[in-house]
């Protein structure tokens, strides 16, 4: 089978042909359709993500496929299943494994290029505002980084839970999907003074934040009193270090959240968001916007598209 495969973290993907690998007890082998290409690949092919795999390895944690083979122990899904799937790595190829457990039956009227792209966005949004930050009809969600993966599934979760969102990305063009998605307020991170803009909004309830640095510091500053923010990530190659004083003086909550992680140590409180996010797509709730769709053999220029902020929402590997 094909594979783009990283040989030296750091040096790119090269286009391998390798066998086929085999499912151990609990796992599944997927014929793979199309796989999501998230922020947090560019770090792992980099070896800067809190996992890294054994060289050489392909990345590509979420994907789209049919269940070709079981492993031991496994009695569902059942071959010829189409399912979306979090293998952790391995996506960017023609065959992944993953657990069992981490694959769930795709609807019908969902494409292999929406399963690809659902799993991570839409999960890390409604766990992070839903389970972890108790998002109330009414407050003020801050989304910085809004027209990415993760950001852009933030405001338009946010805004089905009630709240009024103010949507912060870089230029005006990548500010039209937030827009789309149903944004109350718009604020170009190149030309706003995000904190003094959100403060004159009224403050910010609920942050959430995949962006770090410089915008987390804006975003810290325009927290409203007793106001829970969400480190997502470090887009900006900055992991900004909080200051204990705010956080005292203005009863903030700093919540810690890793939405893969759930798949160890609370794997039913993932499935049952999993089922009523897919709930909300069949009734038309929420629809993945994919940007970009790449071939398997241009999965480089996939991981560039991310790193240059040139894609909005998601990138996908059609396989």
């Amino acid at each position: 089978m094909r594979a783009m495969r990283v040989h030296q973290l750091g040096a790119g993907l090269v286009l391998d042909e390798v066998p086929r690998p085999v499912p151990g007890p609990g796992q599944v082998l997927l014929k793979v359709h199309a796989c999501g290409v998230n922020f947090a690949d560019t770090l792992i092919v980099r070896g800067r993500y809190q996992e890294k795999p054994a060289l050489p390895f392909a990345p590509g944690m979420e994907v789209c496929a049919t269940v070709a083979a079981l492993g031991d122990g496994v009695e569902v899904p059942r071959p010829g299943t189409r399912v979306a799937a979090n293998c952790g790595a391995g996506g960017f190829a023609d065959y992944a494994v993953a657990n069992a457990a981490a694959c769930v039956a795709v609807p019908d009227a969902m494409t292999d290029t929406q399963a690809a792209a659902f799993q991570v966005a839409y999960g890390t949004s409604h766990l992070a505002l839903g389970y972890k930050a108790r998002l109330q009809p009414g407050e003020r969600l801050l989304v910085l980084g809004a027209a990415g993966g993760v950001g852009l599934t933030a405001v338009e979760i946010g805004k089905l839970m009630g709240a009024e969102v103010i949507a912060v990305a870089r230029g005006a063009e990548r500010l039209e999907q937030p827009r789309a998605k149903g944004a109350d307020h718009l604020l170009d991170s190149e030309t706003s003074d995000i904190r003094a803009a959100v403060k004159a909004l009224g403050g910010a309830d609920v942050v959430y934040d995949p962006v770090g640095g410089e915008a987390w510091k804006a975003a810290l500053r325009a927290a409203n009193p007793e106001a829970r923010l969400i480190p997502i990530g470090f887009a900006s190659g900055e992991i900004p270090q909080i200051p204990a004083n705010i956080l005292l003086v203005k009863n903030l909550t700093v919540i810690g959240f890793y939405w893969g992680a759930y798949y160890r140590f609370k794997p039913e409180v993932l499935a049952a968001s999993l089922r009523e996010l897919i709930g909300w797509f069949e009734a038309g709730k929420i629809a993945p916007h994919v940007s970009h769709t790449v071939p398997l053999a241009e999965a480089g220029r996939a991981l560039e598209l991310l790193e240059s902020r040139r894609a909005t929402g998601k990138v996908v590997l059609a396989i």
